[in-house]
């Protein structure tokens, strides 16, 4: 035990002996990497932990093009559509951000879609709102060190899109949101090392039970886990590879779970941002890797971030 004691304390003065022995060129160094937090529009659908800031508003439009090329059935096989088929989709997101200190942030989005499709029976299109989210985050550590900021998340996703009483001549277009609210919880980490920032979170969500044309809907609970990293480069630019997972498993039909209801999917997006103090833009393509019950879509989104 004394052996041991007397290690440690050995240790303790040896760092204590560097430290204090850093040269005043060395120190700058150290400084400027602390300091060191160049602005870029983040990530697609990752979120990052700094919040805002006390007073700050920001917002974010995102506009998404969406070209779906197949789907992936229930058992995760890959169907491309069939000849003369189209269906694709024009999405306008709007983030909002308002710090109400310097830990604490609320959030909002809502969103606005355009959906077509094609097929041998005609054309057909519809419009409106999808599902809005409300958000409330937490810092509850900075970045220090090895230790990287890290905020706590509390989310509720609004049922605001058209869910039921759809048209069948639509075949589908109208359909504009679940239906159901889904409260969330859910953890947030982003950590710096120049020239990298990389970003990563997870997210439950638990949905309520809904009726959906006289028929109660229990959605099975869900995780959205995203991963994403950026790379600086001179004169403002940055680049950006991003991974977005989604699993949930079957949903209930009134008592019954329905079989091979599941649905999941990995999603990859790189992409290319400009930045500045007041402005930030990123130009990205999205593409669904693998899934099951799910569309297989290709994505050309643009984002840009204004503060006030």
């Amino acid at each position: 035990m004394l052996r041991r004691v007397l290690i440690l304390l050995s240790i303790g003065f040896i760092i204590l002996f560097i430290n204090r022995n850093v040269t005043a060129e060395e120190a700058l160094v150290s400084a400027a990497q602390e300091e060191w937090n160049p602005p870029s529009a983040g990530p697609i659908t990752t979120w990052t932990a700094p919040l805002c800031g006390k007073g700050k508003f920001v917002i974010q439009p995102f506009i998404f093009y969406n070209r779906t090329r197949g789907s992936f059935n229930s058992d995760s096989h890959y169907n491309s559509l069939p000849e003369g088929k189209k269906k694709y989709q024009y999405q306008q997101q709007l983030f909002m951000q308002y710090g109400l200190t310097d830990r604490l942030e609320i959030d909002g989005q809502v969103i606005y879609q355009e959906n077509y499709l094609k097929n041998a029976d005609g054309k057909t299109r519809d419009s409106g709102f999808g599902d809005s989210y409300l958000f409330s985050r937490y810092c509850m550590f900075e970045e220090k060190d090895w230790v990287p900021d890290i905020c706590g998340l509390v989310q509720l996703r609004i049922p605001t899109g058209k869910y039921q009483h759809l048209d069948p001549n639509k075949l589908g277009t109208d359909s504009m949101g679940a239906g159901s609210w889904d409260p969330g919880v859910g953890v947030i980490m982003t950590k710096k090392l120049k020239p990298f920032i990389f970003h990563a979170d997870a997210i439950y969500s638990f949905p309520k039970r809904t009726k959906i044309d006289d028929v109660a809907i229990r959605y099975a609970n869900y995780l959205n886990y995203d991963f994403g990293v950026e790379y600086f480069l001179p004169k403002g630019f940055n680049l950006l590879l991003e991974m977005n997972g989604f699993l949930q498993g079957d949903r209930k039909d009134g008592s019954e779970r329905t079989p091979s209801s599941n649905v999941n999917y990995v999603t990859v997006a790189p992409g290319i941002g400009w930045s500045c103090d007041k402005i930030q833009i990123l130009l990205a393509y999205q593409r669904v890797l693998i899934g099951t019950n799910t569309d297989a879509n290709d994505s050309v989104v643009l984002t840009g971030v204004y503060s006030f």
